[in-house]
C-alpha cells in the first residue's frame, strides 16, 4: 500500500484497502487510505501476531487453532449485516473475548516499546471505539506514532462515526512504514516474552 500510495495510484490502493479491511474505499484519498490502513495494521497487529502467540502459549496447538477458528468465523460472517445479523452477532461477540487479553497485551507493549505518549493516548482514548478492542490497539499506534485515528468511515453504504484517537496530525503515506515497524516491534517483543517464559 505504502508503495502503491507512494507513486501516487489511489486508484489501485483503494482496490487493495479491501483485502486489508471492510472499509468501503470509493471516495477515499491518500490521507483517508493510509489512516484505514494504519488502523488496519494496528488491529491486525492484535488480531494476526499477537492472539496467536498468546494462545499458543496458553493452550498450545489447541489454543491456536481454537483462536484462529474464531477469529476466521469472525472474518467471514461477523460484519453487522442483514444477511449475517443472527449468526454473525455470535461470531463477533466469541471474537471480542477471544481477543480480550491480547488486544491488552498489544496496547501495553506498543506503549513499552514506544513510550509515554503511546501510553497516555492508550489510557485516555482506548476505551472510546465501538469496539471492546480495536480501540486499545489504534489508540496506542496513534500515541505511538503522534497521529490522530478515527472519524468517519464508510462500510456497504453506511457511514460511522468513530471518535478520533491521539493528539496528533492526520496519518500520510510514510506513516504507514512506520506502522509497520512498530507492528515488527510488537511482535518481535511479545514473542520473546513467550519465548523467555516458555
Amino acid at each position: 500500500m505504502a508503495r502503491v500510495l507512494e507513486r501516487g495510484d489511489v486508484g489501485a490502493a483503494r482496490e487493495r484497502l479491501s483485502h486489508l479491511c471492510a472499509r468501503d474505499p470509493r471516495g477515499l484519498d491518500a490521507r483517508d487510505l493510509s489512516r484505514a490502513v494504519v488502523e488496519s495494521v494496528a488491529e491486525n497487529t492484535s488480531d494476526a501476531s499477537i492472539a496467536p502467540l498468546v494462545w499458543g502459549a496458553v493452550a498450545g496447538i489447541p489454543g491456536l487453532l481454537m483462536y484462529r477458528a474464531v477469529n476466521t468465523l469472525d472474518a467471514m460472517v461477523g460484519y453487522r449485516s442483514p444477511r449475517y445479523e443472527r449468526f454473525g452477532w455470535a461470531a463477533a461477540k466469541l471474537d471480542d473475548v477471544a481477543n480480550w487479553v491480547p488486544a491488552r497485551v498489544t496496547g501495553g507493549l506498543v506503549a513499552l516499546c514506544s513510550g509515554r505518549e503511546a501510553w497516555r493516548v492508550l489510557r485516555r482514548d482506548g476505551g472510546k471505539h465501538p469496539s471492546p478492542n480495536a480501540g486499545r490497539c489504534e489508540a496506542a499506534f496513534a500515541g505511538a506514532l503522534g497521529v490522530r485515528l478515527g472519524g468517519a468511515n464508510a462500510y456497504g453504504g453506511r457511514v460511522e462515526r468513530r471518535p478520533e484517537m491521539g493528539d496528533g496530525r492526520a496519518p500520510e503515506v510514510r506513516d504507514i512504514r512506520r506502522a509497520v515497524k512498530l507492528s515488527a516491534a510488537v511482535t518481535f517483543a511479545a514473542a520473546a516474552v513467550v519465548w523467555s517464559v516458555r
